[in-house]
C-alpha cells in the first residue's frame, strides 16, 4: 500500500468515527429528552393569518440555553419553512419535518437575537419566540428570508403575547 492509500483509508476511518459519535450522541440527547411533551395538534381550522413570512426554521432550544437544541419532535432540525401567525397561535410549516403549532396562550415572549443553535447572523437578525411545552419552556428561532418581514412578524407577535392572557382569564369565567 502507498502512503496515498493509507492517508485515505486512515481519512475514511476517521469521518466514519466522527460520524458514529454523531449519531450516539443525537441518540442520547433523544433518551435525554424523552420526557418533553408532545406538540399541541394543528387546529383544523385557524384563523385568517395576521401576518406570515417565508425564512429558516432555526431550531427549538431550552429556553435560555442556546446550545441546548431539543431533538426530540424533530424540533431541532433545521430546515425552510413559512411562519404565519393567527388569532390561535403560531404556525411553523416546516419544509420535510412536519408542522409546529404552538398556541398563543404558551407564547411567553419574543425577542431578536443575533444567533442560536449553530446559526449567527448579524444583529437582530432571528427572531426566538419564547413558549411552553408542558413544563419545559423553549426558544425557537427563525430567520425571515426578507428583513423587512421581520418587524412586521415581531409587532404581530407581541401584540398576540399581549392579548393571549387577556383571552385565557376571559374564556375561564
Amino acid at each position: 500500500m502507498s502512503v496515498k492509500d493509507l492517508s485515505l483509508l486512515f481519512t475514511l476511518v476517521l469521518i466514519g468515527v466522527a460520524l458514529a459519535l454523531i449519531a450516539i450522541g443525537w441518540r442520547n440527547r433523544l433518551r435525554r429528552q424523552s420526557d418533553v411533551e408532545p406538540l399541541p395538534e394543528v387546529p383544523a381550522e385557524l384563523g385568517a393569518p395576521l401576518a406570515a413570512a417565508d425564512g429558516q426554521y432555526v431550531a427549538s432550544t431550552t429556553a435560555g440555553d442556546w446550545l441546548d437544541r431539543i431533538a426530540v419532535h424533530n424540533l431541532g432540525i433545521r430546515t425552510n419553512a413559512k411562519l404565519s401567525v393567527h388569532p390561535e397561535g403560531v404556525l411553523f410549516e416546516r419544509a420535510g419535518a412536519g408542522p409546529v403549532f404552538i398556541p398563543a396562550g404558551r407564547l411567553t415572549g419574543v425577542r431578536q437575537e443575533s444567533g442560536m443553535a449553530g446559526k449567527f447572523v448579524e444583529k437582530d437578525g432571528l427572531l426566538v419566540l419564547s413558549w411552553m411545552l408542558g413544563s419545559h419552556e423553549l426558544d425557537t428561532g427563525y430567520r425571515t428570508r426578507r428583513a423587512e418581514d421581520k418587524a412586521v412578524l415581531l409587532t404581530t407577535l407581541q401584540d398576540l403575547i399581549s392579548a393571549a392572557p387577556q383571552a385565557e382569564a376571559d374564556s375561564g369565567k
